[in-house]
């Protein structure tokens, strides 16, 4: 009887409170449209959201700047580092220093067709290799192993 009465309490308690959201869960709820977030995740984020004002703050920014990137458009992107720029959080202002020390190339990525992720990915094969290699053998022995490695 005892242990019934426990395993009903824990449930009770279980049902009123939400489930812990980790760092990683929240920030791929933040940049997941709304319209795939099932109603338990949509639940959990306006919890969370009206819990804390940072993480409302972030969860509008993040938004914006995914509704920026899932257009392909960069008008909006100088009002957005400016609203970043106006934040009271050191977090966000250094995220804005950072993009906007790179203004061109993020307005390039928004813009244009092009994407450098082949490049990028033959380069981590490269570097790969390059550790599995490493003290082993000399150029040759790496040449071949590049040529012919699937």
């Amino acid at each position: 009887m005892r242990q019934v009465a426990g395993e009903r309490a824990q449930e009770s308690t279980a049902s009123s409170e939400p489930s812990a959201l980790t760092a990683r869960a929240l920030s791929y709820l933040l940049i997941r449209r709304a319209s795939d977030r099932t109603a338990a995740e949509q639940e959990q984020l306006e919890q969370v959201k009206q819990h804390d004002a940072l993480i409302a703050q972030i969860a509008r920014l993040a938004d914006d700047f995914t509704a920026m990137v899932r257009a392909r458009v960069s008008g909006p992107l100088g009002s957005w580092l400016e609203t970043i720029q106006a934040s009271t959080y050191a977090s966000l202002k250094s995220l804005a220093t950072g993009i906007g020390q790179d203004i061109l190339a993020v307005r390039a990525a928004l813009e244009l067709p092009y994407s450098n992720g082949q490049t990028e990915g033959q380069v981590t094969r490269l570097q790969l290799l390059k550790r599995q290699m490493y003290g082993r053998a000399k150029l040759d022995l790496l040449r071949q192993r590049v040529r012919y490695a699937t």
